[in-house]
């Protein structure tokens, strides 16, 4: 697909009928399969996780009712959708091992870099991939997902797939040659702004605030803006100009920051996670 479509899927009874397998039980299969479950997308016990560790399969069990078992092929064979929750570095091999019992399932691919033209080429002919980048956030029912299909996906598939994760937060339909550039902020996001919460409490506390205070302060302050852009429509430029009174405090820490070249570090920030998601997709 190449028209660009963003979505969220409101929640309610499950609408997805099958097996949903999910290969990897690591943070973001865990974060997957929790927001699935607690939208109410998806019943838990239709869902099945491969993890080789025992006892992260007893804790993702225990905490979150699904079934688990260790091999991928005992998961994905027979399912509905299989999700790769994998590392980049491993998806070719675990692809190959898995190839046989992926027949007739839609392959969703969360692996940073790797394209479905790569994971086609790895699976039977007809094989339907679709890609993925979506983020933690999933876990709380606020991730942000970036849809790509594979030659062979249909529109319906690709449908089925941004449903998936619409119920877990945002997700949008793109043309796969932007998915590095959108892995770059949403994809790795989350690390960015909690690396400005951590800075911005730390500065309270070189002024005297309790560490506790100082964090609750920077995470309000940051969602209370994140919400204000969102539901305004006001581009952030104006936001800053709005806070930033002339002669005041704002004005004053902003120039700070423009001479510490905070702009320059987050361009420098995003191309250098595209080069590492082309890399590892090479």
């Amino acid at each position: 697909m190449t028209a660009d479509s963003t979505s969220h899927t409101a929640p309610g009874a499950h609408f997805f009928d099958g097996s949903l397998a999910i290969v990897g039980g690591g943070r973001m299969g865990e974060a997957i399969l929790a927001g699935l479950v607690a939208a109410g997308a998806v019943a838990a016990d239709s869902i099945v996780v491969a993890e080789p560790n025992a006892a992260r399969r007893e804790e993702l069990a225990s905490v979150h009712g699904v079934r688990t078992c260790a091999a991928g092929g005992e998961a994905a064979r027979g399912a509905r959708v299989v999700v790769l929750a994998v590392k980049p570095q491993v998806i070719d091999a675990v692809v190959a091992d898995l190839a046989a019992d992926l027949a007739g399932a839609v392959v969703v691919s969360v692996a940073a870099g790797i394209t479905t033209a790569r994971l086609e080429s790895l699976l039977p002919a007809g094989s339907v991939v679709v890609r993925v980048m979506p983020n933690t956030p999933a876990l709380v029912g606020h991730g942000m997902a970036l849809i790509s299909g594979g030659s062979e996906a249909s529109a319906e598939q690709v449908e089925l797939v941004r449903s998936l994760f619409g119920a877990i937060g945002e997700a949008v339909v793109l043309d796969e040659r932007y998915q590095d550039a959108g892995t770059a902020i949403s994809g790795s996001g989350p690390a960015y702004f909690a690396l400005v919460v951590d800075a911005l409490a730390r500065a309270g506390v070189s002024q005297g605030l309790s560490r506790d205070l100082a964090q609750e302060l920077a995470i309000q302050t940051m969602l209370g803006t994140a919400v204000m852009l969102r539901e305004t429509g006001v581009h952030p430029a104006a936001l800053i100009d709005g806070v930033a009174s002339p002669g005041g405090t704002t004005i004053a820490a902003l120039n700070e920051l423009e001479a510490g070249g905070v702009r320059s570090a987050f361009a420098k920030a995003v191309a250098a996670a595209v080069r590492r998601a082309k890399e590892l997709g090479s």
